[in-house]
């Protein structure tokens, strides 16, 4: 049997300094994250257990006659550096490990999770679990069949490689182009964060699936002043890859955004509040499909009859031009995942096609329930939590008009390009979110800059609203983190430009 003490471990996975200069940094030579002949023996050896030790908490787990369990168990390693005024104001490093157990019992769950991953402390903590249900023991398999996966992020460098010295030497380079890119920029803050996930899921079906997941993001914020008023913005970069990403163009993209949106603020203005027609850009504002249509086609709201769209299953939701996907498999994006935290391979799962909703996000336990295959989207914060139907990344697929077109369309409207503070009630939809900056759109032209916009309205009905939709669909760049029951998991969105007829847009008045 394997063994190895928390200490030892934690010794083993810390972090490392290594490496030279950024982005010089970036050298060849590195060999694979996770070793690819047997990736199994690799996971079994990094959290110290074997398949014997698996069966007998399996076997600890089924004792009351549970029909499902699995184990998952996790290893992360995180890092985070800000930089603010010039000075480092913050830096930690955190190591997680441990393994949650769950034991299925018709539509009841057992949930329980250790940190100590000894072969007590499992069965321990799988007696618990196994709780919900009373009936003769189930036996645990006696073998285990591997789940062949994709992989999405391929890799070659690991975060624990990368000194902390080059990350600050990078952070500071960037903060000092902020300051060079305009005068009026007078405070600058830079964070940097990256994560390394490793996980191992084994289910009483005989199945077992390991994941390596990388994580970074990096944000630029600044202040400007001008004539004694300031505004403040942001541009930031997330990805499930390893530091290769961080190109020298991307590093210079950052305070170049960080400081264009900023001081554009400076020319806005606040346009009339009514009923708007409202252009939607490309990109980061798929946060509202996320938001207000997104969490509606979760099965488990639909399952318990709380989403709008419950009773909508092969109806028509908006305009055939109209295709929205929920997609794990975008490479090196940040929701991406090669498997969900339930074992299941990661998939395309279209949600809407040609305006018609055709299906909702599945867990093992909503799959189930509706009769259908899961769609790889059970999604759980760590090992303390229990998975649920969560997006990855979440999408409209470009449509049949063109930006000039919509804009073209519209005499008297707005453009929203940044979303910020969103709130969305997830039954029936209705959501309002803060525009940080757009246009203003007047006889056919984009003109002035606005800021300090609100838009509220209802998701479904806003879907039932978009007229156009552009063929210019892209992906937001940025990091989200998506909230739902108390747990937050990685995210992203992204939309074509549309057109929404009519939104209530709050403005000046």
């Amino acid at each position: 049997m394997l063994s190895m003490s928390r200490r030892d471990f934690v010794k083993v996975t810390g972090t490392g300094l290594a490496l030279a200069t950024l982005p010089g940094f970036i050298r060849s030579g590195f060999a694979s994250v996770v070793p690819g002949d047997n990736p199994y023996n690799f996971y079994f050896q990094r959290f110290g257990i074997d398949e014997a030790m698996v069966r007998k908490v399996m076997a600890e787990a089924l004792h009351y006659g549970g029909d499902y369990c699995d184990l998952f168990f996790q290893n992360q390693l995180s890092n985070s550096i800000r930089l603010q005024d010039n000075i480092v104001s913050s830096a930690s490093t955190n190591v997680t490990l441990g393994v949650g157990i769950r034991v299925l019992k018709g539509d009841q769950t057992g949930y329980s999770f250790t940190e100590d991953i000894s072969l007590e402390s499992m069965k321990a903590a799988a007696r618990t679990a196994a709780g919900i249900a009373s009936g003769s023991a189930k036996a645990a398999p006696q073998t285990f069949n591997s789940t062949k996966l994709m992989n999405y992020y391929d890799t070659e460098i690991s975060y624990e490689d990368v000194g902390v010295k080059d990350k600050v030497g990078m952070l500071q380079a960037i903060n000092d182009d902020v300051f060079k890119e305009d005068p009026r920029v007078i405070k600058a803050s830079v964070n940097f964060s990256d994560s390394e996930n490793y996980i191992l899921v084994v289910n009483s079906e005989g199945g077992i699936a390991t994941d390596y997941q990388p994580m970074l993001r990096i944000s630029v914020g600044c202040t400007a002043e001008e004539n004694g008023m300031r505004e403040n913005n942001y541009f930031d970069f997330s990805a499930r890859d390893d530091i290769r990403f961080l190109t020298e163009e991307r590093l210079k993209r950052l305070p170049r955004e960080a400081v264009a949106r900023t001081v554009k603020l400076f020319e806005a203005q606040t346009p009339p509040a009514g009923e708007l027609p409202v252009v939607l850009s490309a990109g980061s504002a798929g946060i509202l499909l996320h938001e207000a249509i997104g969490h509606g086609m979760e099965a488990d709201f639909n399952r318990q009859g709380i989403s709008v769209f419950s009773e909508m299953m092969n109806k028509k939701v908006c305009e055939d031009f109209i295709t929205i996907v929920d997609n794990g498999t975008n490479p090196h994006v940040r929701g991406t995942i090669n498997v969900d935290d339930e074992g299941i391979p990661s998939q395309e799962t279209v949600l809407v096609e040609n305006g018609v909703l055709k299906t909702y996000i599945h867990d093992r336990i909503s799959a189930k329930h509706y009769g259908v295959e899961p769609t790889g989207s059970g999604r759980r914060e760590s090992f303390k939590h229990y998975p649920m139907p969560r997006m990855r990344n979440t999408y409209m697929r470009s449509g049949p008009h063109e930006f000039d077109e919509m804009i073209a369309s519209v005499d008297y409207g707005i453009v929203a390009d940044q979303f910020t503070n969103g709130q969305v009630n997830i039954g029936p939809g209705d959501f309002t979110f803060y525009v940080k900056s757009g246009s203003l759109i007047e006889n056919g032209k984009i003109t002035a800059p606005i800021k300090d916009v609100n838009i509220i309205g209802n998701g479904p009905d806003v879907l039932k609203k978009i007229t156009m939709v552009a063929n210019d669909m892209k992906m937001a760049e940025g990091g989200w983190t998506c909230g739902k029951n108390g747990q937050g998991v990685p995210v992203s969105q992204g939309m074509p430009s549309v057109l929404v007829s009519s939104i209530t847009v709050g403005g000046r008045g």
